[in-house]
C-alpha cells in the first residue's frame, strides 16, 4: 500500500471520531430559553385543539421546573384549526403556531423538530390520551443526560389502558409484527407520546423517509440499531373514540414501511455511523483503545486457532485442518471485532461486512505468504531465525493493514447529509 493510500485511511479513522455524536451532558439547570419544545401535531381538530393546549400549558406551567415552548403543527387543516391555533399563540406566552400546506403527522413532526432549538423536543396526540403526568418522567432522562430517547408505552407491567377490544388487538399484533421481523426491542412504537434530544433529532431525522404514521417506527428501529439509549416510560392512556385515523390504510402504509426499512437493514445501506456515541474514553484516546480491543481479539482469536487446528488435525490431515481453523477463526473475529471494537449491533450488514471480512483476511494471508517465498527466493538457505523475524515483521504489517481497512472500508463511517430545516411557521 502506498503512503497516499495510508494516509487516506488514517484520515478516515479520524474522521469516524469526529462524526460521532458527542457524549451526553444533563442540561444546564440555569436555562434561559426553552428546555422542552412539546410539539402537538393537528389536522381537523377544532374540537379538542383549545381545551388541550389549554390544559397541557396550565400543567407545563404548575409541574415543569425548566423553560419551556409548546408548539402547535398544524399539517394542512381545512377546518377552524389554524384560526384556533394562531389565537392561542397569542394569548399564550409559551405557545406557537406552525402551518405547513402538506398533510402528514410524520412531516408536521419533523418541520416542528427541525425547526427548534430546545435541547429536548417531545410530542403528544391532540386529545391528550395519555396522563400528562408522565410528561416528566418522559423528559427527566433526557435532560439528565441518561438516555436518548424516550417512549411511552401502553404494553409494559405498569400501564394502565382504557380502549375497545379491536384497537388493543391492532396494536398488540402490530408490535408483535415489529419484533418478529425487525427484531426490535422497544414495546409499543404507536404511543402518541415521545421525546428526542435536540443533537440526536438533528442526525436521525435525514434518514427518516415516512411523513405519515410510520414516522415513528421508523424513527425508532432506525435510532436502536445504532445503539441509541431508548427509555420506556409506563403511561396511564385513554382511547379516543373520536379517532378518526383509517386503520385499513395506516395498517398498508406500515406493512409497506416495515418491508422497506426492513430491506434497508439487510442491505446495510442506512448510514448510521452518525448516531453512534463516543466511548466515555475516546475524546482522549478513543483509537489507542480501539487498537486495545482489536489486538486482544486478534490473541483470542490466535489461541482460538490453535485449538481447532489440534482437534481436526488428526482427521482431517494438516492442510484441511489448517484451511477449516482459519475460515472458521476469520469469521468469528470478524464477528467479535465488529461487536466488540466497532460497536456495531445487530444484523443489519452482516453479511456484507463478514464477505469484507473474509477477503481482508486474504489479504493478509497473502501478504505473510508472499514475504515468506519472497525470501526463499532471495535466500533459499535462510535460516529458521530468519524465516521468523520475517514472519513476524510481516503479520505485523499485515495486522496494521487489517485493522486500518476494518476502519476504513469493512465497519466505515460514513457520513450523513443533512437536510435543510423544515416550513417555518406562517
Amino acid at each position: 500500500m502506498t503512503n497516499a493510500g495510508l494516509i487516506a485511511l488514517t484520515d478516515s479513522v479520524v474522521d469516524d471520531l469526529t462524526d460521532r455524536l458527542p457524549l451526553r451532558t444533563p442540561v444546564p439547570a440555569h436555562h434561559r430559553e426553552p428546555v422542552l419544545d412539546v410539539v402537538v401535531p393537528v389536522f381537523n381538530e377544532e374540537t379538542d385543539l383549545e381545551p388541550s393546549v389549554r390544559r397541557l400549558h396550565a400543567h407545563l406551567r404548575e409541574t415543569f421546573p425548566y423553560p419551556f415552548r409548546i408548539t402547535v403543527a398544524d399539517n394542512a387543516s381545512t377546518d377552524e384549526t389554524p384560526r384556533i391555533a394562531a389565537r392561542l399563540a397569542a394569548e399564550l406566552p409559551e405557545t406557537q403556531w406552525l402551518r405547513l400546506a402538506e398533510k402528514g403527522r410524520g412531516r408536521a413532526l419533523h418541520a416542528a423538530w427541525s425547526d427548534s432549538r430546545a435541547p429536548v423536543l417531545a410530542y403528544l396526540d391532540a386529545d391528550l390520551s395519555t396522563d400528562l403526568n408522565a410528561l416528566l418522567p418522559l423528559v427527566a432522562p433526557l435532560i439528565s443526560g441518561h438516555s436518548d430517547i424516550a417512549i411511552g408505552t401502553r404494553l409494559a407491567r405498569g400501564s394502565r389502558v382504557v380502549r375497545g377490544p379491536k384497537r388493543e388487538v391492532i396494536s398488540r399484533c402490530y408490535n408483535a409484527l415489529l419484533r418478529s421481523t425487525l427484531a426490535v426491542g422497544f414495546s409499543d412504537a404507536q404511543c402518541g407520546f415521545k421525546a428526542v434530544r435536540r443533537d440526536v433529532a438533528e442526525r436521525l431525522l435525514p434518514l427518516v423517509e415516512d411523513s405519515g404514521w410510520f414516522f415513528d417506527t421508523e424513527l425508532l428501529v432506525i435510532a436502536e440499531r445504532a445503539g441509541l439509549r431508548i427509555h420506556e416510560v409506563p403511561v396511564d392512556w385513554v382511547d379516543d373514540p373520536d379517532s378518526r385515523v383509517d386503520l385499513l390504510s395506516t395498517a398498508l402504509a406500515d406493512l409497506r414501511g416495515i418491508a422497506r426499512i426492513g430491506r434497508a437493514l439487510a442491505r446495510g445501506t442506512l448510514p448510521m455511523a452518525g448516531l453512534r456515541r463516543s466511548a466515555g474514553g475516546e475524546s482522549r484516546g478513543g483509537l489507542a483503545g480501539q487498537l486495545l480491543r482489536f489486538a486482544a481479539v486478534g490473541a483470542v482469536s490466535t489461541v482460538g486457532y490453535v485449538l481447532l487446528y489440534a482437534a481436526l488435525r488428526p482427521a482431517a490431515g494438516p492442510q484441511a485442518a489448517n484451511a477449516l481453523a482459519l475460515l472458521v477463526c476469520a469469521v468469528a473475529n470478524t464477528a467479535a471485532n465488529r461487536r466488540l471494537t466497532f460497536g456495531l449491533r445487530g444484523r443489519g450488514g452482516a453479511i456484507r461486512h463478514q464477505a469484507k471480512g473474509l477477503l481482508v483476511f486474504v489479504i493478509g494471508l497473502a501478504l505473510t505468504s508472499g514475504s515468506l517465498a519472497t525470501l526463499h527466493h532471495v535466500a533459499p538457505g535462510a535460516a529458521r531465525p530468519t524465516e521468523v523475524a520475517v514472519l513476524v515483521a510481516a503479520n505485523l504489517a499485515a495486522t496494521l493493514l487489517r485493522f486500518l481497512l476494518f476502519r476504513a472500508w469493512v465497519f466505515p463511517a460514513r457520513r450523513t447529509r443533512r437536510r435543510g430545516t423544515g416550513p417555518t411557521a406562517s
